[in-house]
């Protein structure tokens, strides 16, 4: 979302609303259909609407929280402690370390050795340093 909305003239308080605005809606639809997965018969027995949604809204917790270090520096950006496009670049910045680092998690929750988590950071945090490439290219 920084990449699309962080054109030239946008302002960090604009990118920072926008950028939370939709990582809640997203938020919020994950926890829909994850709760309209889990909902019904599993394993010969049923389980229930609120047990859905609570196993749906603690799975869905990680997206809130892979958002809170960019959004904060945006918020730097909005209330001049930072430079906005200093705060938009460090976002994207900050974003390319989260994805590095859920990526290393990834692969040593599959109890993979460590030179297999180098290579899984790096490959999740691939995505993020193509994303600021595509903002440099399409701003």
């Amino acid at each position: 979302m920084i990449v699309v909305a962080g054109g030239s003239g946008t302002s960090a308080w604009q990118l920072f609303w926008q950028v939370a605005a939709t990582v809640v809606v997203f938020w919020a639809a994950h926890v829909y259909a994850g709760t309209v997965a889990r909902h019904g018969l599993e394993h010969d027995r049923v389980r229930g609407l609120g047990e859905a949604f609570q196993l749906s809204l603690r799975r869905s917790l990680g997206l809130l929280a892979s958002s809170a270090i960019p959004l904060v520096i945006l918020l730097l950006g909005a209330t001049d402690v930072v430079e906005d496009s200093r705060a938009l670049w460090a976002a994207l910045w900050a974003g390319v370390m989260v994805l590095a680092v859920l990526g290393w998690i990834a692969f040593a929750r599959r109890g993979a050795a460590w030179p297999i988590r180098v290579v899984g950071a790096i490959g999740t945090a691939a995505f993020g340093l193509v994303m600021m490439l595509l903002k440099a290219l399409i701003h």
